[in-house]
């Protein structure tokens, strides 16, 4: 876990310092509103679990620093997340939490003009899992009985603006297990539309 939170940090490090290269160009801030859908499973060392997508949402508020071609983006998010497991004897469960997420991302313009831009981007996410809820399975129960709140990851994605609009396709897999019993770590795919109000 350390040496995978000094590599996150080292890599963002990087990122800054290629920032401030770029410091003499004017910076332009901006504060919006973010909402989508995610499509989540979680990886299983289980012979008897095979995990599949299940879909949750999402909603929050985000912040970008626009350096040039470059920019830093930092979200808020509110995320519902379900995942789905197919048990050997042919019946199926689901396990879903609430979860605080906090992606901070360093992006590129691929394509940059005065009200069309298509990106590039990765960072590292923090996410605080509650409210986790289990169905069905009383192995599941009992292995995600001590759910691991507080979790590490990390993402990358394309994106696309036009004027104030913007959408995020992304990946995003987790660095730490919310199942130490499962070492089940989460994974998902997430789209995303959000609108800058300045």
């Amino acid at each position: 876990m350390k040496q995978q939170f000094f590599a996150l940090s080292a890599f963002l490090g990087c990122i800054f310092c290629t920032i401030e290269t770029k410091a003499q160009q004017t910076p332009a801030f901006h504060i919006g509103v973010k909402g989508g859908a995610n499509f989540t499973k979680t990886s299983m060392e289980s012979s008897s679990l095979e995990g599949k997508y299940g879909f949750g949402y999402q909603a929050g508020v985000m912040t970008r620093l626009d350096i040039g071609k470059l920019y830093v983006q930092g979200e808020a998010l509110f995320n519902k997340r379900k995942a789905k497991y197919q048990v050997q004897d042919g019946s199926s469960s689901t396990l879903s939490w609430n979860a605080i997420d906090i992606p901070v991302v360093v992006g590129y313009k691929l394509i940059k003009a005065d009200d069309f831009n298509v990106r590039i981007f990765a960072g590292g996410v923090y996410s605080y899992a509650f409210n986790n809820n289990v169905s069905t399975s009383e192995a599941l129960q009992q292995g995600f009985k001590k759910f691991d709140k507080s979790n590490m990851g990390i993402t990358g994605g394309v994106g696309l603006d036009y004027k104030n609009f913007t959408f995020d396709l992304r990946y995003e897999t987790g660095l730490t297990s919310i199942s130490k019993e499962f070492k089940s770590k989460p994974h998902s795919f997430s789209l995303g539309i959000g609108y800058f109000l300045f």
